[in-house]
């Protein structure tokens, strides 16, 4: 009987491009929102999202003294695919202000895809209020959309085979190096 072989991990970005790319996020809003950056709302979908929403807050801050509010979307109960998925995501607690009405609102995720995740957080959010605007950002665009949905700011485009994976992984929560890299089966 045949080994299956394992799969091919080729890397994307490392700590340092991560961190530029996240930078280079956190610039491009401040440059688009400088006159109320301060009304914001930046929240990352679980898991990898909340550390990179995380992260651009700090980033904001650092940069401007002022800092978005941090919060989080949990989409597992919105998601379209819980029949097909191998595995149920764990729940973890929305955390936004009880209203969103008239705030902007960015989602932030660490890989877009095919927009679903974004349609859940989209969902998610509507019990919250009616922002003013809602933008959204990823670290990494590997692109094979199936919704009409685009990131507004994104780290890096990563192109992939719609089976490949990306392997997002951060020191803090992984105890990995950061890194992004594409899994090849």
């Amino acid at each position: 009987m045949t080994a299956t072989p394992a799969p091919q991990l080729i890397l994307a970005m490392d700590a340092e491009a991560i961190a530029a790319a996240i930078r280079r996020i956190a610039q491009e809003i401040t440059a688009r929102h400088s006159a109320d950056l301060a009304d914001w709302v930046i929240a990352g979908i679980p898991t990898r999202g909340v550390e990179v929403a995380r992260r651009i807050v700090a980033e904001i801050r650092r940069s401007h003294s002022v800092a978005p509010e941090l919060g989080v979307v949990d989409i597992s109960m919105h998601r379209d695919d819980l029949a097909t998925r191998s595995r149920l995501t764990t729940l973890e607690r929305t955390q936004l202000p009880m209203d969103l009405t008239g705030r902007p609102l960015l989602l932030v995720d660490d890989v877009f895809f095919t927009g679903r995740s974004c349609r859940a957080a989209l969902d998610a959010v509507s019990s919250f209020g009616r922002p003013a605007r809602i933008e959204l950002a990823a670290l990494v665009d590997r692109g094979h959309r199936e919704l009409p949905i685009q990131p507004d700011y994104v780290g890096q485009v990563v192109a992939t085979e719609f089976l490949e994976k990306i392997r997002v992984r951060f020191e803090n929560l992984d105890g990995e190096r950061d890194s992004v890299k594409v899994v090849k089966p």
